[in-house]
């Protein structure tokens, strides 16, 4: 079956360009168009798309509150941000609101059609490095961060090195090697962190290694 997409842009001219894209292909299905996030809600709870192409920076309601209001009322729908900056902090907040992912709006067609596959089914989409490079940014702006998540005192030693390892950037076969353990163990290790942690995905959990303080960000990680 057709992966059932939305696109919400306040540009005509993206909305436009990303349905060519995206419409040629029989593994992908345009169900509907909004101009902004209120507009996108309301389809998106009428239409009930698989994957919604959001973009951050919209009038009446910006990408990331209806990020998150898609996350409470159509958790179905999962949300793959776009923005017109890598490093821009907003991309972050979407993150934490809900979203799955985050593409630049200068990604090519073959890494748009990726992540909405990646997307659709539930695994976050996107690279660690360029994930750890995003919040390394963010977390150096001066905010107050919100508290490490609840669960982070239960984790062992080990899972503790294992979050530690993903929020450096490493992927599930690199941690396997600096550990010398085995890929399935790791995997175990990475779902008991995000049950410990109450946190959805990859993406999330890297937040809140930098939110927790367990790793910091450095110079040579900006810009």
């Amino acid at each position: 079956m057709s992966i059932r997409v939305l696109i919400v842009d306040d540009q005509l001219l993206v909305r436009r360009g990303l349905s060519l894209i995206l419409s040629p292909d029989p593994d992908f299905e345009v169900v509907g168009e909004a101009e902004d996030g209120a507009q996108a809600v309301t389809l998106a709870q009428r239409l009930r798309p698989d994957v919604v192409v959001m973009d951050i920076r919209m009038p009446v309601l910006d990408g990331v509150a209806a990020t998150r209001e898609l996350a409470a009322t159509v958790p179905g729908s999962k949300v793959l941000a776009l923005s017109t900056f890598d490093m821009d902090e907003y991309l972050v907040g979407a993150l934490r609101a809900g979203a799955y992912g985050f593409l630049p709006k200068d990604s090519t067609p073959e890494e748009l059609s990726a992540a909405i596959r990646t997307v659709h089914a539930g695994e976050a989409a996107v690279a660690p490095r360029l994930l750890t490079r995003l919040i390394s940014t963010y977390v150096r702006a001066p905010h107050a961060a919100p508290p490490a998540p609840a669960g982070t005192a239960e984790l062992t030693p080990r899972e503790v090195e294992v979050w530690r390892l993903m929020a450096t950037g490493l992927d599930n076969t690199e941690i396997s090697g600096a550990l010398d353990l085995s890929l399935s163990t790791v995997k175990n290790y990475i779902t008991s962190i995000f049950d410990k942690l109450a946190v959805r995905d990859r993406a999330q959990a890297v937040i809140a290694a930098y939110e927790s303080g367990l790793v910091t960000a450095r110079p040579d990680r900006i810009g």
